[in-house]
């Protein structure tokens, strides 16, 4: 009986690389459009938390707590079949960009707030006497600063924005990982399926994995 790794499993998954191909750039196209969101979402809660208005800090707190606290899983299966019983037709990917830019961005708006109120408060005082409003100064005082110490946990979380895709497999996302299932179920050939989605995997967060430790080591040689 031929092993997991039988050298015609290869020889089929090099034969059928562009259904990996078509995958790999569906995940890439979902990422990017999931952490667009996710950022987008997570500086403007992030900001709400260091507000002193406490309607603002409640938003905040009830968005990062109910994301955090409910699996992502239980997230994407809601919008992909509960939304429909609503009236809301979405197509697969729109579900994926939401589901995972949703969640990713409660984890970056505490990133955001930790940074922002890393920065001194001084220097908004001192934009306040320059004339800034609150969101003049977040924008153009406080949030240059805060971005440094804010890109290594920022990087973290698109390497675990990536990976969380794949969870789009049990909707049939279209993306890297569904067509490793969608192709394996056919053939029965797993052991290499799951070895090449795992290299794509890896290719792509890796070098973000990499750049990340490395911005930790500068700030921690400047600080």
């Amino acid at each position: 009986m031929p092993g997991p790794f039988a050298g015609f499993k290869w020889l089929a998954l090099v034969n059928d690389w562009s259904v990996f191909a078509e995958g790999f750039v569906q995940t890439i196209l979902l990422s990017a459009l999931g952490l667009t969101l996710a950022l987008g979402l997570g500086i403007f809660f992030g900001l709400l938390g260091t507000s002193h208005v406490k309607l603002f800090k409640l938003l905040n707190r009830v968005y990062v707590e109910f994301i955090q606290n409910t699996p992502l899983v239980i997230q994407i299966f809601f919008l992909y079949h509960g939304l429909p019983h609503l009236g809301i037709m979405l197509p697969v990917f729109v579900v994926g960009v939401l589901g995972v830019g949703v969640y990713h961005g409660a984890y970056i708006a505490e990133v955001i707030r930790a940074g922002v109120e890393s920065v001194p408060r001084g220097q908004l005082e001192a934009a306040y006497s320059q004339g800034f409003s609150y969101w003049g100064a977040m924008i153009h005082i406080v949030l240059p600063q805060a971005k440094r110490i804010s890109y290594p946990p920022l990087t973290n979380q698109a390497v675990n924005l990536i990976k969380n895709t794949s969870v789009l497999a049990m909707v049939a996302g279209g993306e890297l990982m569904y067509h490793a299932d969608s192709w394996s179920s056919n053939n029965l050939y797993y052991g290499p399926s799951y070895v090449a989605t795992g290299l794509l995997y890896l290719s792509l967060c890796f070098p973000l994995a990499t750049f990340a430790k490395r911005m930790e080591r500068k700030l921690e040689v400047s600080s």
